[in-house]
């Protein structure tokens, strides 16, 4: 009886409402369906594409994602840029390189994405695994397996969750964010919704039209969704790779226990024939 009460506590804080598994603090973090999720889930290319033209059009002017290289973006479990598009991308930014004649060059695929800290603002690369957004009991990692960490969730509740309220402090501007701890943000609301106008890329890196493909509206909550999809791919370029190998590792183990269990049995067979007899 105690261990089934025990075993009920458990499910219901794993299937709690995300909005009730605040992470460190915060407010209310949202659930999301995110395709990656789940041990056979995957990234959703094309929202990754839009995520990153999110990123790169509305976020890239504060943050950075100085641990992400150009050309991550062609990987075929990630957003799959087309090559020539890639290089078109690492050309927009500048690189820092004291050996050129400048002391600076354009960028190339195989450079990181420069850093950013002008404006005083956290590097994006590794924020939707820093930000958990679920917690489930202490060490069990409960919600953990049902529902990931929770950082890209965390990531799409703080830009749709500004409620409008403005407050000084010290003689910085404030505004008011439901998911933000202690309900405040230094962070003016970056998306509104028409933000962003969609494109995918052709393999000359041309902006076209794939057969089949329509991009969804830019709400402000599908520019946050796929904005956070694209920093969790950045995060975990590897994580489908991962899964992968993971799958098999399991499925090997799984064969190994099999014949070491036949093979167990039939070693000791003869012996045990002998002592019934």
């Amino acid at each position: 009886m105690f261990r089934k009460s025990i075993t009920a506590a458990v499910i219901a804080l794993a299937l709690a409402p995300a909005g009730a598994l605040a992470a460190g603090g915060a407010g209310y973090v949202e659930d999301v369906d995110f395709s990656f999720e789940g041990p056979f889930g995957t990234f959703d290319k094309y929202q990754l594409q839009r995520g990153f033209q999110v990123y790169q059009e509305v976020c890239a002017g504060c943050h950075g994602l100085k641990y992400l290289a150009f050309r991550d973006l062609g990987r075929s479990d990630g957003p799959a840029f087309p090559a020539e598009q890639i290089k078109a991308i690492a050309a927009s930014y500048t690189i820092i390189d004291d050996e050129s004649e400048d002391g600076e060059r354009p960028g190339l695929p195989s450079d990181l994405f420069p850093g950013n800290d002008a404006a005083g603002a956290p590097d994006l690369t590794l924020m939707a695994k820093a930000r958990a957004g679920f917690h489930g009991p202490s060490g069990l990692l409960v919600n953990q397996l049902f529902k990931g960490i929770g950082g890209p969730e965390y990531i799409y509740s703080l830009l749709t969750h500004y409620n409008g309220e403005e407050e000084e402090v010290g003689g910085s501007l404030l505004y008011g964010n439901d998911t933000m701890s202690g309900g405040w943000i230094s962070m003016a609301q970056p998306l509104y919704g028409d933000d962003v106008e969609f494109a995918v890329y052709a393999a000359d890196g041309t902006a076209a039209e794939y057969e089949g493909y329509t991009p969804p509206e830019p709400t402000m909550e599908q520019l946050s969704e796929d904005v956070a999809a694209f920093l969790m791919w950045a995060a975990e370029p590897a994580l489908v790779e991962r899964k992968e190998a993971g799958f098999r590792n399991l499925v090997f183990v799984i064969i190994l226990a099999v014949l070491l269990f036949y093979t167990n049995k039939k070693l000791w067979a003869p012996i045990k024939r002998k002592e019934e007899a």
